[in-house]
Protein backbone atom coordinates (compact mmCIF):
# COMPACT_ATOMS: atom_id res chain seq x y z
CA UNK A 1 0.00 0.00 0.00
CA UNK A 2 2.91 1.77 0.84
CA UNK A 3 4.32 1.45 -2.46
CA UNK A 4 1.14 2.18 -4.40
CA UNK A 5 0.65 5.66 -1.80
CA UNK A 6 4.48 6.50 -2.95
CA UNK A 7 4.05 6.00 -6.54
CA UNK A 8 0.79 8.43 -6.86
CA UNK A 9 2.71 10.71 -4.79
CA UNK A 10 5.50 10.92 -7.65
CA UNK A 11 3.01 10.96 -10.42
CA UNK A 12 0.71 13.53 -9.55
CA UNK A 13 3.93 15.93 -8.64
CA UNK A 14 5.40 14.99 -12.19
CA UNK A 15 2.03 16.07 -13.90
CA UNK A 16 2.51 20.00 -13.15
CA UNK A 17 5.80 19.82 -14.64
CA UNK A 18 4.91 17.48 -17.98
CA UNK A 19 1.57 20.04 -18.39
CA UNK A 20 4.34 23.40 -18.18
CA UNK A 21 6.75 21.34 -20.63
CA UNK A 22 3.74 20.78 -22.98
CA UNK A 23 2.75 24.28 -23.13
CA UNK A 24 6.13 25.92 -23.20
CA UNK A 25 6.05 23.89 -26.35
CA UNK A 26 3.14 25.51 -28.43
CA UNK A 27 3.79 29.42 -27.53
CA UNK A 28 6.86 31.30 -28.76
CA UNK A 29 7.64 34.40 -26.76
CA UNK A 30 7.98 38.02 -28.51
CA UNK A 31 10.59 37.36 -31.39
CA UNK A 32 11.17 40.97 -31.52
CA UNK A 33 11.86 42.04 -28.34
CA UNK A 34 15.04 39.73 -28.68
CA UNK A 35 15.89 40.89 -32.28
CA UNK A 36 14.47 38.04 -34.18
CA UNK A 37 11.30 39.25 -36.59
CA UNK A 38 8.21 38.82 -35.34
CA UNK A 39 4.90 38.62 -37.98
CA UNK A 40 1.38 39.27 -37.24
CA UNK A 41 -1.35 39.76 -40.04
CA UNK A 42 1.59 40.52 -42.98
CA UNK A 43 3.09 43.17 -40.97
CA UNK A 44 6.73 42.11 -39.46
CA UNK A 45 8.92 44.01 -36.70
CA UNK A 46 12.35 43.68 -36.46
CA UNK A 47 14.78 44.67 -34.06
CA UNK A 48 18.63 45.49 -34.16
CA UNK A 49 21.88 47.42 -35.35
CA UNK A 50 21.36 49.35 -38.94
CA UNK A 51 23.88 49.58 -41.10
CA UNK A 52 24.52 50.97 -44.64
CA UNK A 53 23.84 54.39 -46.92
CA UNK A 54 21.11 56.22 -48.75
CA UNK A 55 19.37 53.23 -51.00
CA UNK A 56 21.36 50.89 -49.72
CA UNK A 57 20.01 49.95 -45.77
CA UNK A 58 20.26 47.03 -43.90
CA UNK A 59 19.43 45.76 -40.41
CA UNK A 60 20.96 42.98 -39.05
CA UNK A 61 19.50 41.15 -35.46
CA UNK A 62 21.00 39.51 -32.70
CA UNK A 63 21.21 36.22 -34.70
CA UNK A 64 23.03 37.47 -37.30
CA UNK A 65 20.26 37.25 -40.23
CA UNK A 66 20.57 40.48 -42.07
CA UNK A 67 17.41 42.44 -43.49
CA UNK A 68 18.16 44.81 -46.86
CA UNK A 69 15.51 47.71 -46.35
CA UNK A 70 13.75 49.48 -48.63
CA UNK A 71 10.42 51.46 -49.16
CA UNK A 72 10.65 54.74 -46.84
CA UNK A 73 13.61 54.82 -45.77
CA UNK A 74 14.46 58.73 -46.04
CA UNK A 75 14.12 58.23 -41.89
CA UNK A 76 16.81 55.91 -41.34
CA UNK A 77 20.15 58.04 -41.83
CA UNK A 78 20.14 59.85 -38.75
CA UNK A 79 20.06 55.92 -37.01
CA UNK A 80 22.88 54.65 -38.92
CA UNK A 81 25.25 52.15 -35.92
CA UNK A 82 22.05 52.78 -33.95
CA UNK A 83 19.71 49.95 -33.01
CA UNK A 84 16.22 50.61 -33.70
CA UNK A 85 12.82 48.63 -34.40
CA UNK A 86 11.77 48.65 -37.72
CA UNK A 87 8.22 47.60 -38.95
CA UNK A 88 7.14 46.82 -42.23
CA UNK A 89 6.03 43.79 -44.45
CA UNK A 90 8.32 40.93 -46.27
CA UNK A 91 9.68 41.41 -49.54
CA UNK A 92 10.73 38.09 -50.13
CA UNK A 93 11.13 38.27 -53.57
CA UNK A 94 13.07 41.76 -53.29
CA UNK A 95 16.36 40.86 -51.71
CA UNK A 96 18.96 38.78 -53.53
CA UNK A 97 22.10 38.58 -54.73
CA UNK A 98 20.44 41.31 -57.67
CA UNK A 99 19.86 44.20 -55.36
CA UNK A 100 23.41 45.48 -56.44
CA UNK A 101 24.52 45.16 -52.63
CA UNK A 102 28.63 45.06 -52.53
CA UNK A 103 29.33 41.21 -52.22
CA UNK A 104 30.69 40.06 -49.08
CA UNK A 105 28.37 42.48 -47.19
CA UNK A 106 25.94 39.74 -46.11
CA UNK A 107 22.80 41.47 -47.05
CA UNK A 108 22.02 38.99 -50.34
CA UNK A 109 20.88 36.78 -47.81
CA UNK A 110 16.98 36.97 -49.05
CA UNK A 111 14.91 38.58 -46.91
CA UNK A 112 13.55 42.10 -47.01
CA UNK A 113 11.48 44.72 -45.92
CA UNK A 114 9.55 47.01 -47.15
CA UNK A 115 9.29 49.82 -43.97
CA UNK A 116 6.54 51.55 -43.23
CA UNK A 117 7.98 52.73 -39.42
CA UNK A 118 11.22 52.92 -37.34
CA UNK A 119 11.51 53.15 -34.10
CA UNK A 120 14.99 54.57 -32.35
CA UNK A 121 15.93 52.20 -29.46
CA UNK A 122 19.83 53.35 -28.04
CA UNK A 123 22.53 55.23 -29.68
CA UNK A 124 24.99 52.02 -29.76
CA UNK A 125 24.33 48.58 -30.95
CA UNK A 126 24.30 46.47 -27.78
CA UNK A 127 23.40 43.31 -29.46
CA UNK A 128 25.91 40.69 -30.96
CA UNK A 129 25.56 41.66 -34.43
CA UNK A 130 27.78 43.98 -35.95
CA UNK A 131 26.86 46.85 -37.97
CA UNK A 132 28.11 46.53 -41.77
CA UNK A 133 30.15 48.82 -42.84
CA UNK A 134 30.18 50.33 -46.31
Amino acid sequence: MQKIMLFLSVLLLGMPWAVAQDASSQSSPTAASSGQAAQSGGQMMVQGCLGGSDGNYTLSDSNGTVYQLTGDTAKLSAHVGHEVKVTGTSDSGAAGSSTGTPSGSGATSGHSIQVSSVKHISKSCKMGAASPKY
